[in-house]
């Protein structure tokens, strides 16, 4: 995709949120794809050497030359099993190719003798056979396979040394049916020296090993071995897929057991009165007894047993695959990677299970001494063991997170292919993200406003708050919103991005405003003064609610002047969410004092909050 295009593509997000969310996720992911597969596989080099150059690796050689003191390294594989190392000299300029290049061509020399090379396409194949079988009838045809002469009996082949006139050992191979050995290698000094022999030992030694190898790679391509591993690995294949039907089976047996334990646990609560009645479209079912022992510590037993039948079904999906990759010849070290890929992923997972208990200690023992701090006021310790719950619930959830995406990013470095990826493929990831980080910026937009609230301390667990006209208590401050429970036990959730204008009633203190209105034919203002006065000390003197109220009402006198009559009104200061009690309790004997005192009131009490 050109930039023009992902531009564009970035521009949708604008409007139209969720078809055009959608259509750039898509076309992003195509291009992530095109990155992953932009980087050819190493084809098999021809048999003549490339021209010399500057033996300094590139970047994305970075995982086929290795560094060792003066040398370059590099692996030379047969079926993808390395036989050999070769070498070149670090130093620039120097005569020859380099380690990789070697390799290179060396691997191409190797395979034309235990590989089928095919050099037409099929529609020429089938049109040589088609004009041979009916017309020429020569049997000789150019689209051969083995129209080298290399390939045969395994036994057959051997591998020997020649000495050069002057030269570097050079390793040949013979085979019947052809007069002229194949050139395979040359042993050179840097060889010879890396090894720490001479270049002739050197040549007899690997000699041996590549007769060996060469000889078993031809056996392993036979059409009845590769039938025989074939349908083996189906076997192999069949048991696993056994396997997984049988887990995903009882995973399934273990659903609906638990979710009957359930559905009895619930009618036996609502039958003890801690919960409502079930619904009428459940079933009930016989047996329900509020003291069961046997069923609370079965369902947590089928809570872990179902998880632990998931995971092993998920497990068993990269085993067929590593499976399936094993009967491709070749490719045994992918395969064994893949079988691997199971374990490494629960060690991991495993570890991350321990970082996150790790990390959790320490935030629970900074937390808590973050809240035990004795040079505080009483007032601030206790705002500060209020926060504390909020603090310690998005540290530990900020901790999960953190472990979850670590240990996936972990998991996903170590497959098999995702280190070699191409600079393009890195690219398009990075570009990917961002289209990613844009597509959901009101979700990172919520999640930044989230530790802003909490550094900021505007609210925290148990506070009275009100928000763009929605009241309720917090219950749950989370990393993306934050929930409040009205008065009549309805839960909102408001994104923390929208938590612009916070008023905060039980921050530290909390504080009420009473008025009261009196009838004009009440009579002496002052001597009501004097009453709601009288009142307002006795309640604070009252050791019941004394130890609620941070000072006593303050009396603040006539307010208002109004033809439904005379408004009083008065403070009360109290200890953080204690004031709804306080002005209930203060109201019902300001109400009685003025009546026993035969002032009569106009009309409703009024409260206000401060």
């Amino acid at each position: 995709m050109s930039t023009h295009g992902l531009v564009a593509a970035l521009g949708w997000a604008g409007a139209g949120r969720s078809l055009q969310r959608s259509l750039l996720i898509t076309v992003l992911l195509g291009v992530l794809l095109a990155g992953l597969f932009s980087q050819a596989p190493l084809a098999a080099a021809p048999t003549t050497m490339a021209p010399p150059q500057a033996s300094a690796p590139r970047p994305q050689e970075a995982q086929e030359v290795r560094d060792s003191g003066s040398f370059h390294r590099a692996k030379v594989r047969i079926l993808g099993i390395p036989v050999l190392t070769v070498a070149s000299p670090v130093v620039t300029g120097s005569s020859g190719p380099d380690a990789r290049q070697r390799a290179q061509v060396i691997e191409g020399n190797l395979e034309l003798l235990y590989r089928a090379q095919e050099v037409c396409t099929e529609a020429e194949g089938l049109g040589e056979f088609m004009l041979d079988q009916f017309f020429l009838r020569s049997g000789k045809r150019a689209c051969d396979s083995n129209q080298l002469g290399l390939l045969g009996d395994p036994g057959a082949l051997k591998v020997e040394v020649a000495a050069g006139s002057g030269g570097p050992p050079v390793l040949q191979a013979r085979v019947p049916g052809r007069e002229l050995p194949l050139p395979l290698l040359s042993v050179t000094d840097e060889d010879a020296r890396l090894n720490g022999t001479t270049p002739e030992r050197l040549a007899e030694r690997w000699r041996q090993r590549l007769e060996q190898r060469l000889r078993f790679a031809r056996h392993l391509l036979e059409p009845g071995v590769l039938g025989r591993r074939f349908r083996t690995m189906a076997l192999l294949e069949l048991a696993l897929a056994g396997l997984l039907f049988g887990a995903l089976a009882l995973w399934g047996l273990a659903k609906r057991k638990l979710g009957q334990l359930e559905l009895r646990q619930a009618e036996a609560l609502a039958a003890a009165g801690f919960l409502a009645q079930p619904a009428p479209s459940m079933a009930p079912v016989p047996g329900a007894a509020p003291g069961n022992l046997h069923r609370r510590l079965l369902i947590p037993a089928l809570h872990l047993l179902s998880r632990a039948l998931l995971a092993g079904a998920l497990l068993l999906l990269p085993l067929m695959v590593g499976v399936a990759v094993l009967a491709v010849p070749g490719q045994i070290p992918l395969a064994i990677e893949l079988l691997l890929q199971p374990f490494s992923v629960v060690g991991k997972i495993v570890i991350g299970w321990l970082l996150v208990l790790l990390l959790q200690a320490v935030l629970t023992v900074l937390l808590s001494q973050w809240k035990g701090n004795p040079a505080l006021e009483p007032e601030r310790r206790a705002r500060r063991n209020q926060r504390h719950r909020s603090l310690q619930r998005v540290a530990s959830r900020l901790v999960h997170l953190a472990s979850i995406a670590l240990v996936a990013l972990w998991v996903m470095v170590d497959i098999p292919g995702v280190r070699d990826l191409s600079n393009h493929a890195l690219l398009a990831s990075g570009a990917l993200l961002g289209a990613l980080a844009l597509v959901f910026q009101d979700l990172l937009r919520d999640f930044m406003a989230g530790l802003v609230l909490l550094l900021e301390d505007r609210y925290a667990i148990g506070d009275a708050i009100t928000i763009d006209g929605l009241s309720g208590e917090v219950i749950d401050v989370d990393l993306l919103s934050t929930e409040l429970r009205s008065a009549d036990q309805r839960v909102m959730v408001i994104p923390n991005s929208q938590c612009k204008r916070v008023v905060n009633t039980t921050k530290l203190r909390s504080g009420q405003e009473l008025r009261l209105t009196l009838a004009h034919r009440g009579g002496d203002p002052r001597r009501a003064l004097a009453v709601v006065e009288q009142a307002a000390a006795a309640f604070a003197a009252d050791p019941t609610w004394s130890s609620d109220l941070l000072a006593p009402p303050r009396l603040l006198g006539l307010r208002q002047v109004s033809p439904e009559g005379l408004e009083l009104a008065l403070v009360v200061v109290t200890r953080a969410g204690h004031q709804g009690a306080v002005e209930r309790e203060l109201l019902l004997r300001l109400v009685e004092a003025l009546r026993a005192a035969g002032i009569p009131l106009a009309g409703a009490v009024e409260s206000a909050k401060a």
